[in-house]
């Protein structure tokens, strides 16, 4: 808890960049703090009967809360109810069911207290309620006979649930009842029939309570209905079946949603319509409900009451009702009271200020008592709705609670009053060091608290620092701002902060540091295939501060190693052998702790000249510059350019770039001005009137540009009138009583001339009045007080001191638009199709379109689907229709079945829209389906296939049933199509497999009345999938340099199987496969030595049954660069010592044998050598002794000349034959060496050990 917890309220508080620190935790241990409740139980608290029962009530404060409770006003003794237990350090409560009891037991009021020395803090009153399911009353329903047309009402009246249950109509199929603007369910859960048709006739009818708590779902008897038919039904008016009566009331609470009905019977089925008297309906929080018999408005708020009207018609009449709407309100805050921390002697106040329909009355509670029972506080005083408090001493902290209520509801708040007597003490650490960039703004912190407020100072060097607002600025919270440090403002700042008790002080130290910034920026380079790239990134720094300096291509960082082709130095990167994927943006980036400067170039890779003739050869350059530029042959629109190529640089030039600069426009800015083919130096250059020359030549090669030449001498070309007239002239209105004129500007080579003007002329198109103009040195006029949508002639010139320029055409201009003032009339529709409609109306006269006709637009949207229950986005649309204003038909495409739409339709021009025509609704009819919203097939063994679906998403109609049709595959054969009809409740089939090597494809889709809808196609799962016992483990490699051999283990047959063998380089190289039809192990060639790769094994005939991926290396190949280890010297040292050991050991055997002793070798020096004591492949010898009858290695030949196997085997160190190797080919068994083996075994002579031996025993 941040200390910043207790002064939240007071002006004590920290800056929010201040964190919690350990200091912080040391001070809190010496403040005091009254209780705070945090966490509680709602209000009104249903609980589920088959859990445990948890109120939660949690608090802090300093000295820890104790917690107790009052149920129905009277204490709970928590201890006493063996049921009951408190969390530790909680008030929370945990009712625990396992040893029996009802939790309709527990029901009651609760509150919670949590209290400590400095005071009380209490929650709100929880009401425990168990959530009730109870069971439909029994009742024999008699059947319900009505005659056809006439209105009728279904009573559900569900069962009374805690909370009340959600009620809809279902059949017995459990298929909802369809509803539309005819039949539908009302507030109250009855089933209300506007007029009974035949097709109604039913005997199930039944209503359903859906209890939320219990997740339970009762049903009613079914109703059976009965319909007497007729030959015709007889029309009526409308009339109401909910409410009744002509006027009605209801009352509705602040912040909850209204709602409104009312279904009304009638022949032909009415439509409803709401209106509200003496305003509009509120557009954004209003809905339409149930076939707009329901009229929901969200959140009230007061400006909602009135009276609402719903009118219900039909062709033979209309009848309204009236609701008069209350809004009421249960209490809200407007100021709630907070905690409140104030030093002894201090002054504060406590608000509480809360509204209400109607107003709520303001209780003070002290610590949970009233306050007329409280202790007297001569330091307080109620007044009105808040308490005042004056020269508070330290015993009167208290937690007081604010109770405002009415009969809607109540508030209750805690807001504590804390006295606290302390002296500053600083919070952050010691003797700070704060660094900062030059020119960026600095801020000194140093956070501390005090009782009361301390006054707070800064001095730097010994010197108090005054606070003028504009380099220093003094923050709340203690913190000194510097808007611009310099350099001088580096050095030692104190803190001081004091308060009657004392005071504290700190110091900050303040280093200024110079900005990072790339002084040398890298720069576009063009570099051929195989050179050298290198970019220049030269960094100027603070050298106090650490920089990193990083690269980066394409935004990607770059690694740089010893093996990596880029390098980089203190004020370069270099790219060695560059090639075509080098090309791309690089990024130097500098960052210190303090900030950061980035610069960026292009590197554009060129083909070398051995790849591309027409490209330079390595050692082609860009072109030198032209020179010797020379201008004769002048006249008044032209002159002649001659110059001296420069050299070409092992580059034929192939073009030359003539440019300008002009002083009197654009002075000091080069511009393009023509291009000449390579083998041209001199040219006739076009000029225009009354302009100051200069030129310069680029050359350019397929190097790039040369530098530009020196510049040519100026001449000025004469002046004249101009020659064209402006582009772009037209006229518009931005207002209906203006007409804005508006044209491109002439060129500055197209002025001829100083002082330029335009003439800008106009009249009505209709009249032939006199010209109206105006000379303007602007590119627009406005032509004001005009009438609406007039057609105007305008005409532009431009103008010099030399003369006047051509006139431009006359084009037609309008001034400004209004809106339409009618609306299309009589909007209806007809050809009622799924998706298409035919919209008719009557036109709007020309003259009401105040402005250029645009189009009819019709405003569309889906009001709702006609399957009950299925939601749709009412997403407003438009369509045009544009040919003429004249135009009265159109059709409108696009449309989803099986729903209700609305519509009107505005007229437009090009700036607005008019008034909307009345709103139209219709029905489009049904059509197919959608596919079902998912198709799944299950295999559930090897004998059957499990189908499963569900309905689609659009229904687009009532789906009737499902389609499915289904045939055997076997490769590209196809079997004869079987089909199968499901009921539309049925979403499962389950077909019987003849053989588990069957594969089938389906194809479902839903029907209705209309017919068969999308279909949804699936195969069934393949052979691998249904014989999970066929399979391939056991991959292994053995990698050479160039080869690998490669074995697995298969359960396929063997004289029918083929393989497929998938690699690649693991470094996302292209993947390569090889077929195999013989049995493994077999050898893979054409590998790279010392790479890595990735391996698989899979059937050629079932690919979907495969090896896990295995990855190997294959060894290195020996490389001139590598070190021979016969040339070092610690090798040759190494070989020496070993000669001479050997040689020492044989003189001693030497001299043992001269004195007779026995050795084994003259036993077998007539013995022909094993084949194991032959060389092996690195030249070593491998020798073998019987001396200690001890072999050590292979198999040996005993005296008696018979093959022993070796007892050093891998059996005697762990697991024999089936010891495993890594990758790299490294055992990885554990030895484990016997020790009866050692014990028993060893030298069968008391004579001297062999040297051979000895050797081994020294290894």
């Amino acid at each position: 808890m941040c200390l910043t917890e207790f002064v939240l309220f007071s002006f004590h508080s920290l800056s929010s960049p201040h964190a919690c620190n350990p200091l912080t935790a040391r001070i809190q241990q010496d403040l005091k703090q009254p209780p705070t409740i945090v966490k509680q139980s709602v209000k009104d608290y249903i609980v589920d009967p088959r859990d445990n029962i948890i109120i939660e009530c949690e608090a802090k404060g300093n000295p820890v809360p104790m917690f107790w409770w009052r149920r129905n006003g009277k204490y709970f003794n928590a201890e006493k109810d063996p049921r009951v237990s408190m969390r530790k350090r909680s008030g929370t409560l945990e009712i625990s069911f396992k040893s029996g009891g009802k939790p309709e037991e527990y029901e009651g009021e609760y509150q919670c207290f949590a209290s400590n020395d400095l005071g009380t803090a209490v929650s709100n009153k929880i009401l425990l309620r168990v959530s009730k399911s109870p069971l439909w009353p029994k009742e024999v329903l008699e059947p319900v006979v009505v005659s056809e047309g006439s209105p009728l009402i279904l009573p559900c009246n569900p069962p009374p649930g805690l909370p009340p249950p959600n009620t809809f109509w279902m059949n017995s199929a459990m298929m909802p009842i369809t509803q539309d603007s005819r039949v539908s369910m009302g507030l109250n859960g009855d089933l209300y029939f506007s007029n009974v048709l035949a097709k109604d006739a039913s005997t199930d009818y039944s209503c359903n309570a859906r209890f939320l708590f219990t997740h339970t779902i009762q049903q009613k008897n079914p109703f059976s209905l009965k319909v007497m038919t007729t030959r015709k039904i007889p029309e009526n008016a409308p009339s109401f079946l909910s409410p009744s009566g002509l006027h009605s009331s209801k009352m509705v609470l602040r912040g909850e949603d209204l709602l409104l009905e009312c279904i009304a019977a009638g022949v032909p089925t009415p439509n409803v319509k709401w209106f509200k008297n003496g305003g509009d309906l509120p557009e954004r929080k209003v809905k339409f409900e149930n076939y707009n018999k329901t009229l929901r408005i969200v959140s009230v708020s007061e400006e909602d009451l009135g009276d609402y009207v719903c009118m219900a018609s039909n062709k033979i009449g209309s009848i309204r009702h009236s609701i008069s709407v209350q809004v009421k309100a249960a209490p809200y805050w407007l100021n709630k009271p907070t905690n409140l921390v104030l030093a002894p002697g201090e002054n504060g106040q406590l608000v509480c200020l809360a509204s209400g329909n109607p107003k709520p009355s303001i209780e003070w509670l002290v610590n949970g008592e009233p306050m007329e029972s409280s202790l007297p506080n001569p330091s307080r005083d109620v007044v009105g709705d808040a308490i005042i408090f004056r020269s508070v001493q330290i015993s009167t902290s208290a937690v007081y609670q604010c109770n405002a209520s009415n009969e809607h509801g109540y508030l209750l708040a805690n807001a504590f009053v804390n006295i606290l007597d302390m002296a500053p003490r600083l919070l952050g650490p010691k003797n700070q060091l704060i660094k900062v960039i030059e020119n960026h703004q600095a801020f000194l912190d140093c956070p501390f608290f005090g009782s009361p407020y301390p006054d707070v100072r800064w001095f730097k060097n010994g010197h108090g620092i005054v606070l003028d607002g504009v380099k220093y600025r003094l923050h709340n919270n203690g913190t000194l701002e510097i808007k611009r440090a310099r350099p001088e403002d580096q050095g030692t700042y104190t803190f001081v902060a004091s308060n009657i008790l004392g005071k504290a002080e700190d110091q900050v130290r303040l280093e200024v540091k110079e900005p990072t910034r790339i002084v040398r920026i890298p720069e576009h380079l063009s570099a051929n295939r195989g050179s050298l790239a290198r970019f220049d990134c030269r960094i100027k720094h603070d050298h106090t501060l650490p920089i990193t300096v990083s690269w980066f291509k394409d935004d990607k960082p770059l690694s740089f190693g010893w093996m990596s082709k880029y390098k980089k130095d203190e004020d370069s990167m270099s790219i060695h052998n560059i090639h075509s994927d080098d090309e791309g943006t690089y990024t130097c980036t500098v960052t210190t702790e303090l900030d950061q400067d980035s610069a960026s170039a292009r590197l554009t890779v060129l083909e070398d000249d051995s790849l591309s003739p027409s490209k330079p050869s390595a050692f082609a350059d860009r072109p030198d510059p032209p020179e010797d530029l020379e201008l004769s042959d002048l006249s008044a629109r032209s002159v002649r350019l001659t110059w001296v190529p420069g050299n070409e640089n092992n580059s034929p030039v192939t073009q030359f770039l003539v440019q300008y600069e002009e002083n009197r426009w654009r002075p000091g800015e080069w511009q393009n001005l023509s291009s000449y083919a390579g083998d041209q130096n001199s040219v006739i250059l076009q000029l225009s009137h009354f302009v100051n020359y200069q030129f310069r030549v680029i050359a350019i090669n397929s190097v790039g540009q040369s530098r530009p030449s020196l510049p040519s001498t100026r001449y000025q070309t004469s002046g004249a009138p101009p020659d064209v007239a402006p582009s772009g002239l037209k006229g518009w209105g931005t207002r209906k009583t203006n007409m804005e004129i508006t044209w491109q500007p002439l060129l500055d080579t197209q002025r001829n001339g100083p002082e330029l003007r335009y003439v800008v002329s106009w009249r009505r198109k209709d009249h032939e009045e006199e010209w109206n103009n105006v000379t303007t040195t602007s590119t627009k006029h406005v032509v004001r007080d005009t009438e609406t949508y007039v057609p105007y002639k305008i005409k532009i010139q431009a103008v010099n001191d030399f003369g006047q320029g051509p006139e431009s055409n006359i084009v037609i201009g309008h001034s400004g638009e209004d809106k339409p003032s009618a609306a299309p009339a009589d909007l209806r529709v007809s050809k009622i199709d799924s998706t298409k409609v035919n919209v008719h109306w009557v036109p709007v006269d020309p003259r009401n379109i105040h402005g250029e006709f645009k189009e009819y637009r019709l405003y569309y949207w889906r009001e709702a689907s006609l399957l009950k229950g299925l939601r749709v986005t009412k997403e407003k649309k438009t369509k045009g229709f544009y040919s003429d204003v004249s135009q009265s038909t159109g059709i409108l495409t696009d449309l989803i079945p099986f729903s209700k739409y609305s519509m009107y339709m505005v007229v437009a021009n090009s700036k607005f829209e008019g008034p909307h025509s009345k709103i139209v609704e219709f029905e489009t009819k049904e059509g197919v389906p959608g596919a079902p919203k998912f198709f799944k097939i299950v295999q559930r063994n090897t004998d059957t296939i499990h189908l499963e679906w569900d309905k689609p998403l659009e229904p687009n109609g009532i789906v009737i049933g499902y389609t499915l049709k289904y045939n055997t595959v076997n490769g590209t054969q196809v079997g004869s199509q079987q089909v199968q009809s499901f009921f539309p409740n049925e979403t499962e089939y389950t077909i019987r497999l003849p053989d588990r090597f069957t594969r089938y494809k389906f194809y479902l889709s839903a029907r209705t009345q209309v017919g068969s809808g999308e279909v949804y196609a699936e195969e069934s799962p393949h052979f691998a999938n249904e014989a999970p016992h066929v399979k391939i483990w056991n991959l292994t490699v053995d990698a050479n340099s160039d080869y690998a051999n490669v074995s697995w283990k298969h359960n396929f047959p063997v004289d029918s199987s083929e393989f497929v063998l998938e690699f690649t380089l693991d470094s996302n190289g292209p993947m390569k496969s090889v077929l195999f039809k013989h049995q493994p192990p077999i050898k893979l060639a054409g590998l790279t030595a010392g790479a890595k790769y990735r391996l698989r094994v899979y059937s050629h005939e079932q690919p979907s049954i495969t090896s896990e991926y295995v990855t190997f290396e294959t060894s290195g190949a020996y490389s001139k660069d590598q070190v021979d280890i016969a040339t070092q010297g610690w090798f040759i040292g190494l070989m020496c010592a070993i000669a001479l050991l050997v040689l020492i050991l044989l003189i001693v055997c030497f001299i043992k044998r001269s004195r007779g002793g026995k050795y084994p070798v003259r036993e077998k020096k007539d013995l022909p050598l094993d084949p194991v004591d032959q060389k092996d492949q690195d030249g070593s010898f491998d020798y073998h002794s019987d001396e200690d009858n001890k072999p050590l290695q292979g198999s040996q030949t005993s005296l008696d000349g018979n093959v022993k196997e070796s007892d050093d085997s891998l059996v005697d160190y762990g697991e024999g034959g089936d010891g495993q190797f890594n990758e790299d080919g490294s055992f990885i068994g554990q030895y484990t060496v016997k020790k009866d083996k050692e014990e028993t075994e060893g030298n069968e002579s008391s004579e001297a050990t062999s040297p051979v031996n000895a050797i081994y025993s020294l290894a």
